[in-house]
C-alpha cells in the first residue's frame, strides 16, 4: 500500500518538475556555450592586443614606427572582423536558446492543453 502511494507520489513529483529539468539543462548548455564564447574571444583579443605591445616596443627609428604604422590598418581590419564573427556567433547562440525555450514551451503547452 505504501509502496504504491510512494511510486505514485514519485512519479507525479517528476512529472511535475520535468519542464524545470528541461529549463535548467537548456539555461546550463547556453551559460557553457557562452562561456565558451567569451573565453576564446579574450584568448584572442588578448593576443592581438599583446602581439601589438611587443610590436610597439620594436619601434627604434623612423622606419620601423613607418612599418609599425603601415600594420596598424591591417591589425584594424583584423579586429574588426573578428568582432564581427564573435557578433554573429552570439546572435546565433542567442536565437538557438530561443528557439530551444519557445520548443520546449510549446511542448509544455500541447501536454497541459486538453486536446
Amino acid at each position: 500500500m505504501y509502496t504504491d502511494f510512494f511510486k505514485g507520489f514519485t512519479d507525479q513529483t517528476e512529472k511535475t518538475l520535468e519542464p524545470y529539468v528541461k529549463f535548467n539543462k537548456l539555461v546550463t548548455k547556453n551559460v557553457e556555450v557562452m562561456t565558451e564564447l567569451q573565453l576564446n574571444a579574450i584568448r584572442t583579443y588578448s593576443e592581438m592586443g599583446l602581439t601589438q605591445m611587443k610590436a610597439a616596443g620594436e619601434v627604434k627609428d623612423v622606419v620601423s614606427l613607418t612599418a609599425f604604422n603601415g600594420q596598424q590598418l591591417n591589425v584594424l581590419n583584423k579586429l574588426s572582423q573578428q568582432m564581427m564573427d564573435d557578433s554573429n556567433k552570439l546572435q546565433a547562440i542567442a536565437k538557438e536558446f530561443k528557439d530551444d525555450v519557445d520548443q520546449m514551451t510549446s511542448d509544455n503547452l500541447k501536454t497541459v492543453t486538453p486536446a
